[in-house]
Parts: structure tokens; sequence; C-alpha cells
């Protein structure tokens, strides 16, 4: 079947945050929101189709997760990602972040430190502020338009408090796929220094020919007893109202202390909605989405000839990884409040600024390519208009 990502649909007024936040986020209606990951394609239709079936039962009571919800991860696990997963390791979670929270207070005190790697996803921080705890920077190095880590400033940071570091992996904003090498770098020297990983993979699934996704967890058994993996399907179908994600933690202790939190918050029921949408997903789901993944890689490729043609003055990152891209946007010489306004009043877009993803985002900007190509067009158009009218005044 041929899946139709060209189709243009109206989100204003569903209460969509990327299209009904507009004003609140950038103080004005007038700009194209191209900023919180989701995508602008239609929710797969063999997802719409369980949904509606299920709902057309007419009784919506208490429900509980049967174990072909658990056997759809484990296989999606393995067909995707050559990874084998028991039944036992996978906790639900009503979503990625909160996710992060729930480890957070399951494996550390207030006053404890965590690692991040920024420029990175920034709920990281969020969550780790508002559970009191200490932020440490583990700030990435750039290299020739790629993202490295940085072992050596990971090993100096690392003390007694220090008790977690929060990867991106897939990398957000940066659309690196850490190496297995990469990863095997990093274990090991957590591993030596008792910090446990945690791996937010929500965005393993979209990734481009000629790289492929190591979850973290699958490199050895004995990393694994040191990992508590995250994931979704709520990035790669779009899916992310239903509050539908899972934990995937081998080490037994580890994971009894995370579902104790689980139990203790009383939000581990989940809605029938987002275990029956993850069961189509994954069970029917590898079609939409290899016909997806070629339809953003040519978004990519479009935005890329497009500015490396027509804005020059921009340089893209091109990723390994995800729907975002990260511009360069540092040689048009703005500070931050600066580029910011330049894109929501100038270029009459609404894109996520660099700096909110911690120390290295600075002069960078995050864009959104889960879109139509007409979209896309049009957004660029509107950027190079901004920028040439900039420079010559």
């Amino acid at each position: 079947m041929e899946y139709n990502f060209d189709e243009i649909i109206d989100r204003r007024g569903t209460d969509s945050v990327k299209w009904d936040l507009t004003s609140q986020r950038f103080g004005t209606d007038d700009l194209l929101p191209m900023w919180v990951a989701d995508m602008d394609f239609r929710t797969p239709p063999f997802i719409l189709d369980a949904i509606c079936k299920r709902a057309q039962h007419g009784i919506l009571g208490y429900t509980f997760r049967s174990h072909d919800f658990y056997h759809a991860i484990i296989q999606w696990m393995k067909k995707r990602h050559n990874w084998s997963v028991k039944k036992e390791s996978i906790l639900f979670c009503p979503g990625v972040v909160p996710s992060l929270n729930i480890a957070i207070m399951a494996y550390t005190q207030p006053g404890d430190k965590i690692i991040v790697q920024s420029p990175v996803y920034y709920p990281f921080f969020e969550t780790i502020e508002r559970n009191h705890r200490e932020v440490v920077y583990n700030q990435l190095v750039l290299n020739d338009n790629h993202y490295t880590m940085d072992y050596d400033g990971l090993k100096r940071i690392i003390e007694n408090r220090t008790k977690l570091i929060f990867i991106s992996n897939p990398h957000n904003p940066g659309g690196r796929v850490w190496s297995p090498e990469e990863l095997l770098k990093l274990a090991q020297i957590c591993i030596e220094k008792d910090v446990l990983l945690i791996s937010d993979e929500i965005h393993a699934d979209i990734v481009f020919d000629g790289h492929k996704h190591t979850p973290l967890a699958s490199i050895s058994s004995d990393i694994s007893q040191h990992v508590i993996s995250l994931s979704s399907p709520s990035k790669t179908f779009n899916i992310a109202a239903l509050s539908v994600s899972y934990a995937i933690i081998e080490n037994s202790d580890l994971r009894k202390k995370m579902e104790a939190v689980i139990n203790q918050l009383d939000i581990g029921q989940g809605n029938v909605f987002g275990a029956v949408a993850l069961k189509a997903a994954y069970n029917e789901g590898e079609e939409w989405l290899q016909q997806l993944l070629n339809y953003l890689w040519k978004n990519i490729d479009y935005l890329e000839t497009y500015i490396n043609e027509k804005i020059p003055v921009i340089k893209v990152m091109r990723p390994e990884s995800t729907y975002l891209v990260w511009l360069d946007c540092r040689a048009m010489g703005l500070n931050d409040s600066e580029l910011k306004a330049f894109f929501v009043k100038k270029a009459g877009l609404g894109c996520n600024q660099g700096m909110i993803f911690g120390p290295g985002g600075e002069g960078f900007m995050r864009i959104n390519l889960a879109c139509t190509r007409a979209v896309l067009c049009y957004g660029l158009d509107k950027l190079r208009n901004a920028v040439n009218l900039y420079f010559k005044e």
C-alpha cells in the first residue's frame, strides 16, 4: 500500500501543541510552526482502525496489558534492532519524560548529580532540576559539523555524588547515531565509576540508510545490567497523545526499584488506546515506516541542497537519525535573543532555539522536517527571503 505523506492536514483547532500554542510560545500566531517533535503526517490508518475497532466495542472499563502487548515490543526489538528482550524486563510507563522522572526518584536522592551531554533534549535538564538534583554538563565536541563524546571530560566530572547519566541515543538535536564503539567506551567509563546509564532511545526507529541504531543495553550482558532503556512508538508513528512508552531493564534489582516508584505514584494503568496503538504499530508498521523514512530522507536532501545553494550563511548538520535538523546560524553574527527574534519576526518561523538545549547550543536552531514537502518549501522560502533582506539592510 502506498501512503500519502504529501497530504496537508489542518491541525489548528485540535488543541495541537505545535499549532495552537504558537502565540503562547512565540508571542504571535503569524508564523509557520516547525518546532515541537511530532509529525504533521496522518497517524497510520492501521493504528486508527485498531483504535476505532476497540472504541466500537462500547465499554471502556479497566483493562490490563495482555501478553500481546509485550510480545509486540519483543518482536519489534528483535526485527528492527536485533535485540532479544525478555517479557519480565519490560515495564510500562506513561511517557519517556515521565520515565526520566521515575528513574531520578528510584535511583537518586536530592542533591545527587546527574550528567547530561549537551546540547541535548532540554527536558533532561528540567526533570533533574524539578527533582532537586544537580545537572552536570559533559558537553559534546563539535568537529567538522559532527558531534563526538568527550570521554576525558566525562572521567574528570564524575565524583561520589554522581549517580546517573542521561544519554540521547540516537541524539536529539544533532541526529547522531552513536556507534557501538562509542557507546561501549561510554558504558565502560560509567560502569567503572558506578554511574547508572539512562538511555533515551525514543528516536531509534527513525534511522536512515548507512546507519544502524545500537540499543545501549544490547552491547553486552554486563553492560545491560547497568542500563535503563526508555522507548516508545510515539515518535515513529505519531501517537504522542496516547502516552504509551516502556522501560527495558534487565537488572531485576533496578527494575524493582523503578517499578516501586510507578506503583507508589499509581501511574502504571495507562490507557487502553495506547496499548492498542502500540500493538498495531509494532505488528503492522514496517511498510509504513519505510515509506516514512524515504520521505523524510528526501526532505532532508531538499533542505540541505536549498540551504547550501540559497542560504549559505547557515550550515546544516545532516542528521543520521530523527526528523529534526540542527541548523548552525552562528555565521549570521546574532546573539541568541537576536536569532530568536529573527526567526520569529523576520522569517515567520517557529523553531526551537538552540540555547535551550544547553551549553553548545548557542547560535543554533532546531527545525522539524516531519511535514509535507510543500510546507517545507514554503518555510525555506520564508527563511531565504528574511536572510536576504537582513543582509541587504
